[in-house]
Protein backbone atom coordinates (compact mmCIF):
# COMPACT_ATOMS: atom_id res chain seq x y z
CA UNK A 1 0.00 0.00 0.00
CA UNK A 2 3.36 2.53 0.58
CA UNK A 3 3.29 5.24 -1.68
CA UNK A 4 5.35 8.06 -2.38
CA UNK A 5 3.16 10.16 -1.37
CA UNK A 6 3.09 8.62 2.24
CA UNK A 7 7.01 8.67 2.15
CA UNK A 8 7.25 11.87 4.11
CA UNK A 9 4.67 10.80 6.87
CA UNK A 10 7.02 7.84 8.25
CA UNK A 11 8.08 8.50 11.62
CA UNK A 12 10.58 6.11 14.12
CA UNK A 13 7.89 4.59 16.41
CA UNK A 14 4.45 6.22 15.00
CA UNK A 15 4.26 4.99 11.38
CA UNK A 16 5.77 3.62 8.91
CA UNK A 17 5.02 4.24 4.87
CA UNK A 18 2.57 1.73 5.05
CA UNK A 19 0.89 2.52 8.22
CA UNK A 20 0.36 6.01 6.93
CA UNK A 21 -1.16 4.83 3.29
CA UNK A 22 -3.23 3.15 5.66
CA UNK A 23 -4.61 6.04 7.97
CA UNK A 24 -4.81 7.98 5.07
CA UNK A 25 -6.93 5.21 2.92
CA UNK A 26 -9.07 5.15 6.31
CA UNK A 27 -10.01 8.76 5.98
CA UNK A 28 -10.48 8.71 2.54
CA UNK A 29 -13.25 5.28 2.84
CA UNK A 30 -15.35 7.51 5.13
CA UNK A 31 -15.77 10.72 2.84
CA UNK A 32 -18.53 10.81 1.04
CA UNK A 33 -19.20 11.23 -2.56
CA UNK A 34 -20.48 14.50 -2.20
CA UNK A 35 -16.87 16.00 -0.63
CA UNK A 36 -17.99 15.59 3.26
CA UNK A 37 -16.09 14.22 5.87
CA UNK A 38 -17.61 12.83 8.80
CA UNK A 39 -16.40 12.00 12.22
CA UNK A 40 -17.27 8.30 10.88
CA UNK A 41 -20.13 6.88 9.09
CA UNK A 42 -22.99 7.23 10.62
CA UNK A 43 -22.32 10.06 12.88
CA UNK A 44 -22.08 13.75 12.28
CA UNK A 45 -19.89 16.49 10.53
CA UNK A 46 -18.65 19.40 12.19
CA UNK A 47 -17.27 22.19 9.91
CA UNK A 48 -13.84 22.24 11.64
CA UNK A 49 -13.11 18.78 12.20
CA UNK A 50 -13.91 18.25 8.48
CA UNK A 51 -11.16 20.59 7.81
CA UNK A 52 -8.63 19.28 9.57
CA UNK A 53 -9.34 16.06 8.22
CA UNK A 54 -9.11 17.93 4.83
CA UNK A 55 -5.73 19.03 5.44
CA UNK A 56 -4.44 15.90 6.65
CA UNK A 57 -5.50 14.67 3.01
CA UNK A 58 -3.74 17.13 1.56
CA UNK A 59 -0.48 16.45 3.59
CA UNK A 60 -0.88 13.12 1.76
CA UNK A 61 -0.54 14.32 -1.70
CA UNK A 62 -4.43 13.51 -1.81
CA UNK A 63 -4.86 17.12 -3.34
CA UNK A 64 -8.23 15.88 -5.28
CA UNK A 65 -10.02 14.44 -2.18
CA UNK A 66 -9.26 17.50 -0.26
CA UNK A 67 -11.24 20.03 -3.31
CA UNK A 68 -13.77 17.86 -3.21
CA UNK A 69 -14.07 18.74 0.93
CA UNK A 70 -13.65 22.21 0.58
CA UNK A 71 -16.15 22.41 -2.15
CA UNK A 72 -18.65 20.65 -0.03
CA UNK A 73 -18.23 23.81 2.45
CA UNK A 74 -18.59 26.33 -0.23
CA UNK A 75 -21.85 24.38 -0.68
CA UNK A 76 -23.29 24.41 2.26
CA UNK A 77 -22.09 28.05 3.87
CA UNK A 78 -25.23 29.81 4.91
CA UNK A 79 -26.24 33.45 3.68
CA UNK A 80 -24.62 35.14 6.81
CA UNK A 81 -21.10 33.69 5.90
CA UNK A 82 -21.43 30.99 8.90
CA UNK A 83 -21.79 27.08 9.04
CA UNK A 84 -24.31 24.86 11.29
CA UNK A 85 -22.18 23.32 14.25
CA UNK A 86 -23.11 19.81 13.09
CA UNK A 87 -25.18 17.78 10.03
CA UNK A 88 -26.08 14.33 10.07
CA UNK A 89 -24.34 11.48 8.04
CA UNK A 90 -26.21 10.14 5.69
CA UNK A 91 -28.12 13.44 4.65
CA UNK A 92 -26.16 16.30 5.26
CA UNK A 93 -28.96 18.61 4.35
CA UNK A 94 -30.23 17.71 8.24
CA UNK A 95 -29.06 19.71 10.79
CA UNK A 96 -28.58 18.39 13.95
CA UNK A 97 -26.97 21.38 15.73
CA UNK A 98 -28.34 25.14 14.56
CA UNK A 99 -25.44 26.88 16.59
CA UNK A 100 -22.47 28.59 14.39
CA UNK A 101 -19.33 28.37 16.61
CA UNK A 102 -17.23 30.93 15.60
CA UNK A 103 -13.89 29.06 15.86
CA UNK A 104 -15.86 26.30 13.69
CA UNK A 105 -16.31 28.89 11.11
CA UNK A 106 -13.29 30.45 10.77
CA UNK A 107 -11.12 27.24 10.60
CA UNK A 108 -11.38 27.25 6.77
CA UNK A 109 -9.18 29.94 6.74
CA UNK A 110 -6.77 27.79 7.76
CA UNK A 111 -7.79 24.68 5.43
CA UNK A 112 -8.19 26.82 2.09
CA UNK A 113 -4.40 28.69 2.70
CA UNK A 114 -2.78 24.99 3.48
CA UNK A 115 -4.22 23.54 0.40
CA UNK A 116 -3.45 26.75 -1.74
CA UNK A 117 -0.02 25.77 -0.72
CA UNK A 118 -0.13 22.29 -0.70
CA UNK A 119 -1.38 23.14 -4.60
CA UNK A 120 0.24 26.19 -6.03
CA UNK A 121 -3.69 26.34 -7.56
CA UNK A 122 -4.88 29.78 -7.85
CA UNK A 123 -7.76 29.30 -9.30
CA UNK A 124 -9.08 27.49 -5.94
CA UNK A 125 -7.62 29.92 -4.08
CA UNK A 126 -10.00 32.24 -6.10
CA UNK A 127 -12.95 30.08 -5.79
CA UNK A 128 -12.39 29.75 -2.13
CA UNK A 129 -12.18 33.38 -1.75
CA UNK A 130 -15.57 34.28 -1.13
CA UNK A 131 -16.35 31.39 1.26
CA UNK A 132 -13.24 32.74 3.36
CA UNK A 133 -14.30 36.09 2.83
CA UNK A 134 -17.80 35.98 3.93
CA UNK A 135 -16.84 33.28 6.85
CA UNK A 136 -14.36 36.00 8.97
CA UNK A 137 -16.55 38.91 8.24
CA UNK A 138 -19.05 37.02 10.40
CA UNK A 139 -16.59 35.85 13.03
CA UNK A 140 -15.70 39.32 13.29
CA UNK A 141 -19.18 40.65 13.96
CA UNK A 142 -19.16 38.67 17.46
CA UNK A 143 -15.54 39.84 18.38
CA UNK A 144 -15.99 42.27 21.64
CA UNK A 145 -14.52 45.35 23.03
CA UNK A 146 -11.52 43.51 25.20
CA UNK A 147 -10.94 41.62 21.43
CA UNK A 148 -11.64 38.47 22.01
CA UNK A 149 -14.75 36.07 20.30
CA UNK A 150 -17.86 35.59 21.28
CA UNK A 151 -18.10 31.76 20.79
CA UNK A 152 -21.67 31.16 19.19
CA UNK A 153 -23.83 32.86 17.28
CA UNK A 154 -28.03 31.73 17.38
CA UNK A 155 -30.08 31.19 13.99
CA UNK A 156 -32.07 34.22 15.12
CA UNK A 157 -28.75 36.38 14.47
CA UNK A 158 -27.98 36.48 18.44
CA UNK A 159 -24.96 35.68 19.64
CA UNK A 160 -23.04 35.24 22.86
CA UNK A 161 -20.60 37.53 24.55
CA UNK A 162 -18.57 35.30 26.52
CA UNK A 163 -15.18 33.30 24.83
CA UNK A 164 -13.56 30.66 25.02
CA UNK A 165 -9.68 30.88 24.95
CA UNK A 166 -9.56 27.69 23.05
CA UNK A 167 -11.72 29.18 20.31
CA UNK A 168 -10.45 32.20 20.13
CA UNK A 169 -6.76 30.96 19.87
CA UNK A 170 -7.51 28.92 16.62
CA UNK A 171 -10.11 32.05 15.15
CA UNK A 172 -6.20 34.09 16.44
CA UNK A 173 -4.80 31.35 13.53
CA UNK A 174 -7.31 31.39 10.96
CA UNK A 175 -7.05 35.23 11.04
CA UNK A 176 -3.35 35.05 9.98
CA UNK A 177 -4.37 32.20 7.37
CA UNK A 178 -6.87 34.96 6.04
CA UNK A 179 -4.76 37.45 6.06
CA UNK A 180 -2.13 35.67 3.77
CA UNK A 181 -4.92 34.81 1.51
CA UNK A 182 -5.69 38.17 0.98
CA UNK A 183 -2.43 39.19 0.53
CA UNK A 184 -1.77 36.83 -1.94
CA UNK A 185 -4.62 37.95 -3.83
CA UNK A 186 -3.34 41.74 -2.90
CA UNK A 187 -7.05 42.57 -1.38
CA UNK A 188 -5.57 44.34 1.93
CA UNK A 189 -8.13 43.94 4.79
CA UNK A 190 -6.99 46.67 7.33
CA UNK A 191 -9.81 45.68 9.71
CA UNK A 192 -8.54 41.96 9.30
CA UNK A 193 -4.70 42.94 10.81
CA UNK A 194 -6.57 45.40 13.29
CA UNK A 195 -8.84 42.55 14.93
CA UNK A 196 -6.43 39.58 15.02
CA UNK A 197 -3.73 42.30 17.11
CA UNK A 198 -6.38 42.74 19.44
CA UNK A 199 -7.56 39.22 19.72
CA UNK A 200 -3.79 38.82 20.21
CA UNK A 201 -3.74 41.12 23.12
CA UNK A 202 -6.38 39.72 24.80
CA UNK A 203 -4.87 36.19 24.81
CA UNK A 204 -1.52 37.14 26.07
CA UNK A 205 -2.79 39.72 28.60
CA UNK A 206 -6.52 39.20 29.24
CA UNK A 207 -6.90 35.52 30.81
CA UNK A 208 -9.97 37.36 32.64
CA UNK A 209 -11.56 38.18 29.29
CA UNK A 210 -12.45 34.24 28.78
CA UNK A 211 -14.61 31.72 30.28
CA UNK A 212 -12.61 29.47 32.81
CA UNK A 213 -12.36 25.74 31.20
CA UNK A 214 -8.77 25.77 32.73
CA UNK A 215 -9.83 22.25 33.41
CA UNK A 216 -9.62 21.05 29.69
CA UNK A 217 -6.15 20.23 27.87
CA UNK A 218 -6.53 22.59 24.79
CA UNK A 219 -6.72 25.88 27.05
CA UNK A 220 -3.28 24.85 27.82
CA UNK A 221 -1.53 24.50 24.98
CA UNK A 222 -3.76 26.73 22.03
CA UNK A 223 -2.37 29.88 22.76
CA UNK A 224 0.65 27.96 21.53
CA UNK A 225 -0.66 26.10 18.62
CA UNK A 226 -2.85 29.10 17.15
CA UNK A 227 0.40 31.28 17.65
CA UNK A 228 -0.52 34.02 20.10
CA UNK A 229 2.32 33.07 22.27
CA UNK A 230 5.28 32.05 21.26
CA UNK A 231 9.55 32.09 22.41
CA UNK A 232 9.68 32.46 26.28
CA UNK A 233 5.66 33.15 27.08
CA UNK A 234 4.93 29.86 24.91
CA UNK A 235 7.87 27.70 26.51
CA UNK A 236 6.81 28.86 30.10
CA UNK A 237 3.04 27.91 29.57
CA UNK A 238 4.11 24.43 28.41
CA UNK A 239 5.94 23.84 31.57
CA UNK A 240 3.99 24.70 34.33
CA UNK A 241 1.22 22.44 33.60
CA UNK A 242 3.20 19.97 32.15
CA UNK A 243 2.83 17.07 34.59
CA UNK A 244 -0.82 18.33 34.99
CA UNK A 245 -1.79 17.03 31.84
CA UNK A 246 0.49 14.49 30.36
CA UNK A 247 -0.08 10.96 31.66
CA UNK A 248 4.03 9.59 30.55
CA UNK A 249 3.36 6.70 28.07
CA UNK A 250 0.03 7.00 27.42
CA UNK A 251 -0.97 11.06 25.92
CA UNK A 252 -2.58 13.92 27.02
CA UNK A 253 -5.54 14.27 29.59
CA UNK A 254 -8.51 15.40 27.65
CA UNK A 255 -9.74 16.50 30.98
CA UNK A 256 -8.29 16.96 34.17
CA UNK A 257 -8.33 14.77 36.65
CA UNK A 258 -10.12 12.33 34.89
CA UNK A 259 -8.27 9.62 34.06
CA UNK A 260 -9.19 9.46 30.36
CA UNK A 261 -6.68 10.29 27.19
CA UNK A 262 -7.07 11.53 23.84
CA UNK A 263 -5.55 10.98 20.55
CA UNK A 264 -6.44 14.30 18.94
CA UNK A 265 -5.64 16.58 21.95
CA UNK A 266 -2.38 14.84 22.09
CA UNK A 267 -1.39 15.33 18.38
CA UNK A 268 -2.20 18.47 18.90
CA UNK A 269 0.33 19.08 21.54
CA UNK A 270 2.66 17.75 19.59
CA UNK A 271 2.67 19.99 17.11
CA UNK A 272 2.48 22.78 19.27
CA UNK A 273 5.87 21.32 20.65
CA UNK A 274 7.27 21.65 16.95
CA UNK A 275 6.33 25.31 16.51
CA UNK A 276 8.06 25.72 19.61
CA UNK A 277 11.14 24.04 18.57
CA UNK A 278 10.71 20.85 20.99
CA UNK A 279 10.46 18.02 18.15
CA UNK A 280 12.34 15.68 20.38
CA UNK A 281 9.44 16.23 23.40
CA UNK A 282 6.56 16.18 20.11
CA UNK A 283 7.99 12.73 18.74
CA UNK A 284 7.19 11.25 22.57
CA UNK A 285 4.00 12.65 22.82
CA UNK A 286 3.30 10.84 19.40
CA UNK A 287 5.14 7.53 19.98
CA UNK A 288 2.86 7.63 23.70
CA UNK A 289 -0.55 7.40 21.76
CA UNK A 290 0.13 4.38 19.07
CA UNK A 291 -1.72 2.22 21.87
CA UNK A 292 -4.86 3.80 20.26
CA UNK A 293 -4.51 2.85 16.36
CA UNK A 294 -6.52 0.36 14.96
CA UNK A 295 -4.51 -0.87 12.62
CA UNK A 296 -7.84 -3.58 10.57
CA UNK A 297 -8.68 0.08 9.62
CA UNK A 298 -5.46 2.47 10.15
CA UNK A 299 -7.67 4.83 12.63
CA UNK A 300 -7.08 5.81 15.83
CA UNK A 301 -9.29 5.33 18.58
CA UNK A 302 -10.76 8.81 20.52
CA UNK A 303 -9.98 7.70 23.59
CA UNK A 304 -8.24 5.60 26.20
CA UNK A 305 -9.56 5.80 30.13
CA UNK A 306 -6.71 4.00 31.55
CA UNK A 307 -7.77 3.56 35.41
CA UNK A 308 -10.26 1.08 33.72
CA UNK A 309 -7.55 -0.21 30.45
CA UNK A 310 -10.62 0.47 28.27
CA UNK A 311 -11.20 2.41 25.17
CA UNK A 312 -13.74 4.94 25.32
CA UNK A 313 -15.46 5.93 23.43
CA UNK A 314 -15.79 2.79 20.96
CA UNK A 315 -15.46 5.12 17.59
CA UNK A 316 -12.42 5.81 15.24
CA UNK A 317 -12.73 9.60 14.66
CA UNK A 318 -11.58 11.22 11.21
CA UNK A 319 -10.41 13.91 12.88
CA UNK A 320 -8.11 12.03 15.52
CA UNK A 321 -6.63 10.70 12.28
CA UNK A 322 -6.37 14.07 10.74
CA UNK A 323 -4.75 15.62 13.53
CA UNK A 324 -2.10 12.64 13.98
CA UNK A 325 -0.87 12.68 10.29
CA UNK A 326 -0.80 16.83 10.29
CA UNK A 327 1.72 16.57 13.55
CA UNK A 328 3.89 14.24 11.78
CA UNK A 329 3.84 15.97 8.03
CA UNK A 330 4.80 19.07 10.30
CA UNK A 331 7.91 16.66 12.09
CA UNK A 332 8.64 15.86 8.58
CA UNK A 333 8.96 18.93 7.04
CA UNK A 334 6.32 19.08 5.13
CA UNK A 335 6.74 22.60 3.29
CA UNK A 336 2.85 23.94 3.66
CA UNK A 337 2.35 22.45 6.77
CA UNK A 338 5.12 23.44 8.66
CA UNK A 339 4.38 27.14 7.23
CA UNK A 340 0.19 26.74 8.76
CA UNK A 341 1.41 25.70 11.78
CA UNK A 342 4.86 26.89 12.39
CA UNK A 343 3.48 31.07 12.20
CA UNK A 344 6.78 32.37 10.78
CA UNK A 345 5.48 33.28 7.33
CA UNK A 346 1.87 34.31 8.41
CA UNK A 347 1.11 37.84 8.60
CA UNK A 348 0.97 38.81 12.31
CA UNK A 349 -1.63 42.05 11.90
CA UNK A 350 -1.39 45.21 13.91
CA UNK A 351 -0.61 45.24 17.14
CA UNK A 352 -2.56 47.42 20.06
CA UNK A 353 -1.55 50.81 20.16
CA UNK A 354 -1.95 50.90 24.36
CA UNK A 355 -1.44 47.95 26.34
CA UNK A 356 -5.37 48.55 28.29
Amino acid sequence: MTTPRTEHLVLPGVLTAEQAAATVAGILAVQREDGAIPWFRGHHLDPWDHTEAAMALDAAGEHEAADRAYDWLARHQNADGSWYAAYQDGDFAEVTDRGRETNFVAYIAVGVWHHYLSTGDDTFLDRMWPSVYAAMEYVLRLQQPGGQIGWKGEEDGSFTTEALLTGSSSIHHALRCALAIAEQREEPQPDWELAVGALRHAIRRHPERFLDKDRYSMDWYYPVLGGALTGAEAKSRMEKDWERFVVPGLGVRCVVPNPWVTGGESAELALALWAMGESDRALEILQSIQHLRDEESGLYWTGYVFEDDAIWPRELTTWTAGSLLLAVAALGGDEATCQVFGGEQLPRGLDPDCCA
